[in-house]
Parts: structure tokens; C-alpha cells; sequence
């Protein structure tokens, strides 16, 4: 599978991709699916970027942080720890392999997301430390923006389910946080990178001509 999609990249010449799918159980574009997280984790640390859920905004967040050399790992919340004060970001895949803490797992899988599927997917967490949190959405009037949220990457517990996940640590309580972070009309998916990048992100915004909200 890992082939035919570097196959499908090269024909296309594709700088990063967006996928999803979503059909009958037991048919064959399922099981063609089912390496396509191991793949495109792959072409994801390449610098092909590649977002599931037919999510190409941070496809496009993702191939910014890539660029500059920081990652760009697809995450969403997945819940919160009160008691550590943290979020707990990843996703069922794909993973940006170069920004693992150790070295990445592949479990197969049952469920992707309580979504019936097959196949294998990739169990890794973001480097401790540094990390930026990158959103790009769309406002009222059609014009990309950009949102940046800077925190920390700890080394707290993370559930061995088959998915990615990273337990961070923001400046704000989780619940401040996140009231602040959908204000902003985010899309629910962002790309997470090692390192304080907010600065950076914003001599993007300014030479791509976009908002930039750093929360």
C-alpha cells in the first residue's frame, strides 16, 4: 500500500493530499484503505503532508510547519485531564514520524475513531517539550486565517489505543483554553510542531497577507 500511494503522489506530483472514506462494510475500498494511515505517516515525515477526514485547511497547516523544518503532526482534542491540567491532542493518523518521542507503534485496528474499519494504524506521541498547535480556517468572508497556540508536551499517560497522542499543557486552564481557541471559528483539526513557533507562524501570515491569532 505504502507504494502505491508514493506511486499516486509521484504521478500526480502532489505536495500534500487530503482523504477520507467512508462506505459498506467487508468492501474492497475498505480493505484498500486499511494501510493507508501507515502510508501516508510515511509521505507525512517525506514532507508530503497528508490529513484524514477530507480536512485539506490543515493539510495546508501542516505543509507550513513541515516547511519550516518543525513537524505538523494532524490532532484534534481528544479529552482533558483535570487533574494534570492538560488536553490530550492526536488522531487515529496520520503521524508525522520525525516529531516522535520514541519510536512509533503500529496496532491493528478495529475501530478508527468508533468508526467501523480495518487495518493498521500508528500509536505515537509528540516529543516532550515545546510545542505550537497550527489552525488554518476560513472567515466570514472567505479569507484564510491562521491561529497558533503555544504550550508544553509532557510526559503524562497517554491510552494504548492504536491512535496518536500527545498530553499538553497551555498557558490557560484547558476550559479558558478552549473558550478562547472556538471564538476563533477553528476548524476541529490542527497540525501540532515541536518547538515555541508562534513568531514564526506570524512572518507567514504577514507574507501570505492572512490573519494570525496566537492565543
Amino acid at each position: 500500500m505504502g507504494a502505491a500511494q508514493e506511486k499516486l503522489v509521484r504521478a500526480y506530483d502532489l505536495d500534500a493530499l487530503s482523504y477520507y472514506y467512508h462506505g459498506a462494510p467487508g468492501g474492497d475500498y475498505e480493505k484498500l484503505q486499511g494501510g493507508f494511515i501507515v502510508g501516508h505517516s510515511l509521505l507525512t515525515a517525506r514532507g508530503i503532508p497528508c490529513s484524514g477526514e477530507g480536512d485539506l485547511k490543515t493539510a495546508v497547516s501542516m505543509k507550513i510547519s513541515d516547511i519550516l523544518g518543525v513537524g505538523g503532526s494532524f490532532s484534534e482534542i481528544v479529552v482533558v485531564d483535570y487533574i494534570d491540567e492538560t488536553i490530550l491532542l492526536g488522531h487515529d493518523g496520520p503521524f508525522h514520524i520525525a516529531i516522535s518521542e520514541g519510536k512509533p507503534i503500529l496496532r491493528g485496528m478495529g475501530l478508527y475513531h468508533g468508526k467501523q474499519g480495518t487495518g493498521v494504524s500508528v500509536e505515537a506521541k509528540v516529543k516532550t517539550g515545546a510545542i505550537t498547535t497550527l489552525n488554518v480556517t476560513q472567515t466570514g468572508d472567505g479569507r484564510l486565517k491562521l491561529i497558533s497556540s503555544e504550550g508544553e508536551s509532557t510526559n503524562g499517560p497517554i491510552m494504548r489505543i492504536g491512535n496518536t497522542q500527545t498530553p499538553v499543557k497551555f498557558r490557560d486552564h484547558p476550559d479558558a483554553y478552549m473558550t478562547r481557541w472556538f471564538a476563533e471559528a477553528p476548524t476541529h483539526h490542527c497540525a501540532m510542531s515541536i518547538g515555541h513557533n508562534a513568531s514564526m507562524f506570524q512572518k507567514v501570515a504577514e507574507l501570505m497577507k492572512m490573519n494570525h491569532v496566537i492565543l
